[in-house]
């Protein structure tokens, strides 16, 4: 069933209005598959999500002028990412101009990498309407995701941990080195391993990385804390 011109207008168009967010990106052109290989990681190490090409920053509608865009993207995701982001696309004619909606699922098979500025394999994650470098912690829980029998010791580092997140809504990882005491690769194995069990989960940002403890856990304990009195 063909999609009506108008329809498939209004359809574009409502995108657009949303405007570039976390699952939701706009591209004039792709001049570099290797370029636009990290946000065909980020979406697919994150929630998944839509790439316009021929759309402006601003909303507008360029177009695209040639079939090599629609090559370029699969450059990008198939060469240029490891391994390979699989993704639909289609091809719009809005205001009289083609628009390519690429859209990109999220993975099963992450972590995806793609090559940053040095030609690094680094895997990213989008936040709001930016591709971020994941951190080594987030890249440990993608590879570890659905593994069975993630075990931990329940010692001093670890009440540390969640004795502060009983008073305090996040913690970073440079915060938990320092308050208990312990290096960089011990404190980045726990965190991994107090996600994986669902104790506590990351946030995100363009500028840190915070961990708090998960919803559920969080009033387990404010439960246990009145009951101890």
């Amino acid at each position: 069933m063909k999609t009506d011109l108008k329809d498939a207008e209004q359809y574009i168009k409502n995108l657009i209005r949303s405007g570039e967010n976390q699952q939701l990106d706009f591209k004039f052109e792709i001049s570099d598959a290797k370029k636009i290989a990290r946000t065909f990681s980020a979406f697919a190490n994150t929630r998944g999500g839509k790439l316009l090409i021929g759309v402006k920053d601003n909303g507008k509608i360029s177009g695209v002028r040639s079939e090599e865009e629609a090559y370029m993207a699969e450059s990008g995701a198939h060469l240029f990412c490891k391994p390979a982001v699989p993704f639909n696309l289609k091809k719009w004619v809005v205001e009289g101009r083609c628009v390519l909606e690429v859209e990109i699922p999220a993975s099963h098979k992450r972590p995806h990498y793609a090559k940053n500025e040095a030609g690094e394999w680094m895997a990213y994650v989008r936040v709001a309407d930016q591709n971020i470098q994941a951190s080594r912690i987030l890249v440990n829980v993608w590879k570890n995701e659905g593994k069975k029998g993630v075990w931990l010791k329940f010692g001093r580092e670890e009440k540390i941990l969640l004795d502060y997140l009983a008073e305090n809504e996040s913690i970073t990882l440079s915060r938990f080195m320092k308050i208990a005491r312990t290096n960089r690769l011990q404190a980045e194995k726990l965190l991994v391993n107090m996600i994986l069990l669902d104790v506590i989960e990351p946030e995100i940002t363009e500028k840190s990385t915070y961990f708090r403890l998960k919803k559920l856990f969080s009033e387990s304990m404010k439960y246990d804390k009145i009951s101890d009195k």
